[in-house]
C-alpha cells in the first residue's frame, strides 16, 4: 500500500514542484491582484498573470511543443501567433480603429514629443550591449522603452524569440504602472509654472484630413522602412475603417471583438512562457532593471523636448504633455491631465496630450521597423 501511494504521489504535480514555481505562482498572483484590486490595466495583467500560474504548474504539458504522434499542448498552439508575429499586427488593427488622430493633426508640433520618447529605446540598447547581450537581444530589450506591449512582441519574436516572455511583461507591466512611474520624473524636470500653463484650444480636423493621414503615414513610412509594413500598415488600415465612415461594422469588429480576443490569447500565451526555470535567472533580472531604465529615459525625453518646445513657443506648449509620448494608450495621457490639473483645477491637457500619445505609438512602431530591419 506504502508503494502505491508512493506511485500515485509521483505522478502528481507536487513531486515535480520546487521552490520556484512557488514564488512564479506569486508573482502571477501579484499581476491580478494589481489588476483587479488597482486596476491597473486588467485586460493585460489578468490574463497575463493566469498564464504565469499555468506555466508554473508541473506536468500540465500546456507549452509542450509535441512529437511523432504527441500532440502539442493548447497554449503551445495559442503561442504559435506569437512566435510567427500574428497577433501584434491584428492587435495593431484593432488599436487603429480605436485611435483619434485629430488632436496630432491639430497640432502637427506633438509629433516630435511622440518621436522624442523613443530615447529610451537607444540609450537601453546600448546599455543592454554594455551588459554583454547580443546585438539582437539588445534591440528586443530597448524596444520596451516605446511602452508598446505588441510593439515590443512584434520585435522579440523576429530579433530574440527566447526574450518574448520577460519582454512582454517587462512592456505590460511598466505600462500598467505609468501612473506610478511618471509623475516623479515630471515633477523633477518642469517647473510649478510650467506645469500649470494651459494651451489653446485645438483646431477643428476635416474629416479629408483624417482619411488622407493613414493613407500617407503608410506610404512614406513603409517606403522608408519596408520592414515597418505589417505594424504600420495594420494600424493604419485600422484608422481608414474608422475614419472612411462608410464600414462602421469592419471598424466595430476590429476595436472591439478582434482586439478583444487576440489580446486575450496573446497575453495567456506570452504569461505561459513564464516558467520559473527560464525567468529566475540574472538574465530576466537585468531585462526588467533595463526596461525600467528605458521607460524612465523615453518619458524624460518626452518632457525635456516639451521644455524646449515651450521655450521656442514662448509658453504655448506645457512640457508635461511631452510624457505622453511613450505609447501607453491612454494612460499616459490621463497622468498628463491629472499632474495639470495638481497645479490648476482649470487645466485640461487630455486632448493636447493624446496627440503625442498616439504619435508614440507610431514613432515605437517605426522604430520596431528600423531596429527588425538593420538588425536581422
Amino acid at each position: 500500500m506504502p508503494d502505491r501511494v508512493i506511485d500515485f504521489f509521483s505522478f502528481t504535480g507536487f513531486a515535480h514542484f520546487y521552490w520556484g514555481n512557488l514564488v512564479m505562482i506569486l508573482v502571477g498572483c501579484v499581476l491580478i491582484y494589481l489588476a483587479i484590486r488597482r486596476r491597473y490595466e486588467p485586460l493585460l495583467l489578468i490574463p497575463i498573470g493566469f498564464g504565469i500560474i499555468l506555466a508554473n504548474l508541473p506536468l500540465t504539458g500546456l507549452m509542450a511543443t509535441g512529437g511523432e504522434g504527441e500532440p502539442a499542448g493548447l497554449l503551445s498552439y495559442l503561442y504559435l501567433g506569437v512566435k510567427f508575429a500574428i497577433f501584434p499586427p491584428l492587435i495593431f488593427l484593432g488599436i487603429g480603429a480605436l485611435t483619434d488622430f485629430s488632436p496630432l493633426l491639430a497640432n502637427p508640433k506633438t509629433f516630435f514629443l511622440g518621436a522624442a520618447a523613443q530615447i529610451g529605446i537607444f540609450a537601453t540598447l546600448f546599455g543592454a550591449l554594455a551588459l554583454g547581450f547580443t546585438l539582437k537581444e539588445s534591440g528586443s530589450i530597448g524596444i520596451i522603452g516605446g511602452a508598446d506591449g505588441p510593439t515590443a512582441i512584434y520585435t522579440s519574436a523576429l530579433l530574440a524569440p527566447h526574450l518574448i516572455g520577460p519582454v512582454a511583461i517587462a512592456a505590460y507591466s511598466y505600462m500598467a504602472l505609468v501612473p506610478v512611474i511618471q509623475p516623479p520624473i515630471m515633477r523633477l524636470l518642469t517647473t510649478k509654472k510650467e506645469r500649470a500653463i494651459m494651451m489653446k484650444e485645438l483646431r477643428p480636423v476635416s474629416q479629408l484630413e483624417l482619411i488622407l493621414f493613414p493613407i500617407i503615414i503608410t506610404v512614406l513610412v513603409i517606403l522608408f522602412l519596408p520592414k515597418a509594413a505589417p505594424l504600420i500598415g495594420m494600424m493604419m488600415f485600422g484608422n481608414l475603417l474608422r475614419e472612411s465612415g462608410v464600414v462602421e461594422r469592419l471598424a466595430r469588429t476590429a476595436g472591439n471583438e478582434l482586439i478583444n480576443i487576440v489580446t486575450l490569447f496573446l497575453c495567456l500565451s506570452v504569461g505561459a512562457t513564464m516558467n520559473a526555470q527560464f525567468v529566475l535567472s540574472l538574465m530576466v533580472i537585468e531585462i526588467f532593471i533595463l526596461g525600467i531604465f528605458a521607460f524612465a529615459l523615453g518619458t524624460a525625453g518626452g518632457v525635456l523636448i516639451g521644455k524646449l518646445m515651450c521655450k521656442l513657443t514662448k509658453g504655448q506648449i506645457n512640457p508635461l504633455i511631452g510624457a505622453a509620448g511613450v505609447s501607453a494608450v491612454p494612460m499616459a495621457a490621463r497622468v498628463v491631465q491629472a499632474e495639470g490639473q495638481r497645479e490648476d483645477r482649470r487645466n485640461f491637457l487630455l486632448h493636447h496630450a493624446m496627440g503625442p500619445n498616439v504619435a508614440g505609438v507610431v514613432a515605437s512602431a517605426t522604430v520596431a521597423g528600423l531596429l527588425i530591419a538593420y538588425l536581422t
